[in-house]
């Protein structure tokens, strides 16, 4: 993203009117930079992000910043498009954006998913292994995806054992209901709403079996990084305000509260949304930030999700892991 005004304090009142002059037909430049634009989407630990919003905390902390709201993938598109200066996804999709030309650095690790992606399966259908030669509701690449095959690999089945259906995550519920699928696999709030769909349906398997497999991060250009990094140090400070208020028992309330409003449920339904996500503290966060090939690391967590995205053709060349990962700003915190 352009970013209007790099004039600096020492500037000169003269200079200055020089300089705006020269863009009177774009409107005169303020001092100091746009605000820092974040795309974040319908998940329980970017949602999050609503709570310093509403709390006014990025202002007390002195960084202007804008949140734009987005279906998960559009806001991933706005990211590649220079539209937004991060983006709030998970590690794996972040190799993928890299390869079609928009890499990011992960700067924080917001959660890891804890039971909220799941494999859906219709009524009668009580374990993985039945699901052989059926057909399954997936977005085809992407995080469900990893799970599904994860999923049917730890049941000692591949994906030549069963049919994957290419259905876009949101529309999963009503692909399941219409019965056009023997089971989906998706993310809430998408999976909740499958079960509710299909009286008698089960989770089979969910990111609780796999916990690591699905890291969400907040992602960050690297242009942006670099110009603008005491303002991400800022944006950090604050979401461990924002995490160890979710946490805090005396505080969860209201900031779940707070959250539901923003995706208009129900407090208490959110809850359970919250409760299959694990929020990481800051100490956890610094240890997932530690590099190994276990899913405890998000190294090893995105070796395995770079791995799938070559197998699957989502890309040809597989990522230089280590490129799209910089813990110094957690690590520093």
């Amino acid at each position: 993203m352009k970013k209007f005004s790099k004039i600096q304090h020492s500037v000169s009142r003269m200079a200055l009117a020089v300089a705006c002059a020269l863009i009177l037909f774009t409107g005169c430049a303020k001092q100091g930079s746009e605000p820092l634009k974040i795309a974040y989407s319908d998940w329980p630990g970017w949602v999050a992000w609503q709570v310093g919003i509403e709390k006014g905390w990025f202002e007390e902390a002195g960084v202007d910043v804008t949140f734009e709201w987005f279906e998960y993938v559009a806001s991933m598109d706005a990211f590649a498009a220079g539209q937004v200066d991060a983006v709030a996804m998970t590690n794996g999709d972040a190799l993928v954006t890299g390869a079609t030309g928009a890499p990011s650095r992960a700067i924080i690790i917001n959660d890891f998913s804890d039971g909220n992606d799941m494999l859906v399966a219709r009524p009668g259908i009580t374990s993985v292994a039945e699901l052989t030669g059926m057909r399954i509701g997936v977005e085809v690449g992407f995080v469900g995806h990893l799970l599904l095959l994860k999923a049917l690999e730890a049941n000692g089945l591949s994906e030549s054992d069963v049919t994957l259906v290419n259905i876009p995550t949101h529309e999963t519920p009503q692909a399941f209901a219409s019965g056009d699928v023997d089971a989906v696999v998706a993310w809430q709030p998408n999976s909740s709403q499958a079960l509710a769909a299909v009286p008698g349906s089960t989770a089979l398997f969910t990111s609780a079996d796999a916990p690591g497999l699905i890291y969400d991060v907040l992602a960050v250009s690297p242009a942006s990084l670099s110009d603008r990094r005491e303002d991400w140090i800022k944006v950090a400070q604050v979401w461990y305000r924002i995490v160890d208020y979710i946490l805090d028992e005396e505080t969860r309330d209201d900031a779940i509260a707070i959250m539901s409003a923003r995706v208009d449920l129900a407090p208490e339904a959110y809850a359970e949304f919250v409760e299959g996500t694990r929020i990481l503290t800051l100490d956890e966060a610094k240890a997932a930030f530690a590099e190994g090939d276990g899913l405890d690391s998000i190294y090893g967590s995105s070796k395995i999700a770079d791995a799938f995205n070559v197998e699957n053709e989502v890309y040809e060349t597989p990522q230089p892991i280590a490129s799209y990962i910089d813990p110094s700003i957690t690590l520093g915190l």
